[in-house]
């Protein structure tokens, strides 16, 4: 969710395969597990709403566990008796298994740090240094060691400024929780310091480097610190060698138990920041100067950062005033937003970025879904373009102090990412690290761009990718891709699970919906509250483009998404059934009346509205929500594998279970309606390769099951 700070087979071979596999016959043969019910009926405003399966809300009861217990054998039972499925798993294997090199760093000790994984580690290793290519590198923190099963993730890295501490913070099973050790940087030594229930945070180190602040919740209370609203976040200080019984609360807000507080501190400058947000689309900005805080930016209508402090002023990246990003520039003692100057104003494409490199700012751009780099002096004026090889994602490390550190990383849907280094005196790029991937051969692969008309006629773009030759006779399986909302924008990137597809014949489309940042704030906008329509009826002219295109046809489409995404499957699947085959809502919002009851979910109130607003809004919430609208009439409904795992403390699990449930009680059809729930995962981020590669092993296996393909 919002972040703080993704060939046809004849008919004779289906009916084989299908006969073949008694197991996973269609679901009229299944026989699912009974949900425990108490028939509520919840009341919002004049609207009567059943919420008969509020039981499995409460994910430690014996009931809600014997029926996951039961759900996971009934879809182990199928996906095992696909005869290709282990087949599969193997080739996702073969492919994950190549070098992922990070983009390096220079850090306060003036050594590089960059991420590699050899192959199949389930975790990145952390390694560190004395040149950016890495000549003489060592281990500096492998997180694989910290659990037997690599469900333990290294999920940031902080720096004391003088270098000798660095902080890390690492999350277990997929949780959002965080938790900051401490390290002796010179000798690798673990330290005694320990900080738990750290939320959306990092280790903002203060300029004596005696301590760093960071963001936390009060402890939760026990058996729902996956589940219960998170309220209260607070700023706190840890001072080096103290236990976290003494950090001391550096900034709260009482009154407003729904926000978020995260601390920044500039590279260079003393001075603190603390960002507020949560309860809107962008966030407050305060600064602290002395025992005083000033306020920089007052409310959370727009997105306001700091860039650096440098001769005493600010450099903002905002949204103020320009829905496609701006640059500002304030005076550190008189930062109020109604003194602020332009340096850069808004473009064209949509400002996403800006960092310092010496004298120069590197600032990217987003147009049309792709990303591009300009570079700027001081005073904001452009001097030169980073030369980009197409359609891609940028990935920038550069270094104030250091301006001969310039690194970029390059990827898109054929190219994995790969390094460059930026030389300023001649302009040019060159190739530090290129990454390999064996048995794949990238230029027997095609990336278009199109645009489509959605049901407004707005023009939405959409990237195809695909195996060169291929014919548009309708027959070609699409794999269909969105997200829609909360200012996330989908750019092209390598995924090296997607190979399968693609070397199957399977078109990979990646459609740019509305509610996310493609085209700025207004495009966002579009999308959320009253204009959420428009993002499900983005995808299905998606959809019925590919159809009318001859690219595919219904019969031989599936659709992804996952969180937001996981609604967006879960809500166009409602309203056109008839137009997919296959459908994965994965790790999805799918109760849209009670999602801001759930331990972070308030903060989605802004892309979503809630049931509690007012009668309009719970009415139209209600018109779309996933488990609400099932239809219980026969209507064949495609075959659908809802995903979610017992650690999602993001999306809690509780959506997934009581759509699932209802989704299987209703009469939509022979098709199968399957719920995979993991174990000892989360929402997604830091989950281990090997989790990875089994999960996408049994979504493949099960698209093409019931695309009735055979994997070759």
């Amino acid at each position: 969710m919002k972040p703080v700070n993704l060939l046809t087979i004849t008919a004779v071979m289906a009916t084989t395969l299908l006969s073949g596999c008694a197991k996973s016959s269609p679901s009229s043969h299944i026989s699912y597990p009974q949900a425990p019910q108490d028939g509520t009926t919840d009341t919002y405003f004049d609207l009567k709403v059943s919420d008969n399966y509020r039981p499995l809300e409460n994910d430690t009861a014996a009931a809600t566990t014997a029926w996951v217990e039961a759900e996971n054998k009934v879809t182990r039972t199928y996906l095992d008796a696909i005869p290709f499925r282990d087949k599969m798993a193997e080739r996702l294997t073969e492919l994950n298994n190549y070098v992922k090199r990070g983009l390096p760093g220079r850090m306060s000790d003036g050594k590089y740090y960059f991420f590699e994984n050899d192959g199949l580690k389930n975790q990145s290793v952390l390694y560190r240094s004395s040149t950016p290519e890495g000549t003489d590198r060592e281990v500096f923190l492998d997180p694989n060691t910290l659990s037997d099963d690599g469900t333990v993730a290294l999920n940031g890295v902080y720096q004391s400024k003088d270098g000798k501490y660095t902080a890390y913070t690492i999350s277990r099973s997929g949780s959002d929780w965080n938790e900051i050790y401490l390290m002796d940087s010179a000798t690798k030594e673990l330290l005694p310091d320990h900080i738990e229930w750290a939320k959306f945070s990092g280790a903002a180190w203060d300029a004596a480097s005696e301590g760093f602040y960071y963001s936390a919740y009060p402890r939760p209370e026990a058996g729902k610190e996956y589940s219960n609203a998170n309220e209260n976040h607070l700023v706190m200080y840890h001072r080096i060698g103290t236990p976290q019984s003494d950090d001391t609360v550096i900034f709260s807000d009482p009154a407003n138990p729904l926000h978020f507080h995260s601390a920044d501190i500039t590279e260079t400058q003393p001075e603190l920041f603390v960002t507020v947000s949560g309860q809107g689309v962008g966030n407050a900005l305060l600064l602290r100067r002395g025992d005083k805080w000033v306020t920089v930016s007052p409310d959370q209508e727009y997105i306001v950062y700091p860039i650096d402090v440098i001769d005493g002023k600010i450099y903002l990246y905002t949204s103020f005033g320009a829905p496609k990003n701006r640059l500002m520039v304030a005076d550190i003692n008189n930062p109020g937003r109604e003194n602020w100057k332009e340096l850069v104003p808004e473009g064209d494409g949509v400002l996403t970025g800006a960092s310092f490199s010496g004298d120069r700012l590197f600032l990217s751009w987003e147009k049309d879904a792709a990303q591009r780099v300009t570079i700027h002096s001081m005073d904001g004026k452009k001097t030169a373009d980073l030369d980009l090889p197409g359609y891609g994602t940028v990935g920038l490390s550069v270094d104030r102090k250091h301006p001969e550190d310039v690194f970029y990383a390059f990827t898109s849907f054929t190219s994995p990412s790969s390094i460059y280094r930026y030389d300023h005196k001649t302009g040019k790029s060159t190739l530090m690290y290129e990454t390999k991937v064996e048995d794949v051969d990238f230029d027997d692969y095609v990336t278009e761009q199109v645009f489509y008309p959605s049901a407004d006629g707005t023009k939405i773009p959409m990237f195809l990718t695909y195996k060169k030759g291929l014919k548009r006779d309708g027959s070609n399986p699409v794999y269909l891709y969105g997200y829609g909302g909360f200012n996330v924008s989908l750019t092209p990137g390598f995924s090296a699970n997607r190979m399968l597809l693609l070397e199957e014949g399977v078109i990979y489309a990646q459609a740019n919906l509305r509610g996310g940042s493609e085209y700025g704030e207004e495009w966002h906008q579009a999308g959320t509250k009253m204009n959420k329509l428009n993002v499900f009826n983005d995808f299905i002219a998606a959809a019925e483009y590919l159809v009318k295109e001859g690219w595919t046809s219904p019969e031989h489409l599936t659709i992804e998404g996952g969180s937001n995404g996981g609604l967006l499957v879960g809500a166009t699947v409602n309203m056109r059934p008839d137009l997919f085959k296959v459908a994965f809502p994965r790790v999805g919002v799918m109760d849209m009346m009670r999602y801001h009851l759930f331990t972070i979910g308030w903060n989605w109130a802004p892309d979503y509205g809630t049931s509690a607003d007012s009668p309009e809004m719970a009415s139209y919430l209600l018109g779309y929500s996933p488990l609400h609208n099932i239809k219980n009439d026969g209507t064949p409904y495609p075959a659908i594998m809802v995903t979610t795992a017992d650690h999602d403390d993001r999306v809690v699990p509780a959506h997934s279970f009581k759509y699932a449930a209802a989704l299987q009680a209703a009469d939509t059809g022979d098709a199968p309606k399957l719920i995979r729930i993991d174990s000892k995962a989360g929402h997604g981020a830091g989950k281990p390769i090997s989790k990875v590669i089994d999960e996408y092993a049994d979504i493949y296996s099960f698209m093409f099951h019931n695309l009735g393909k055979e994997y070759r």
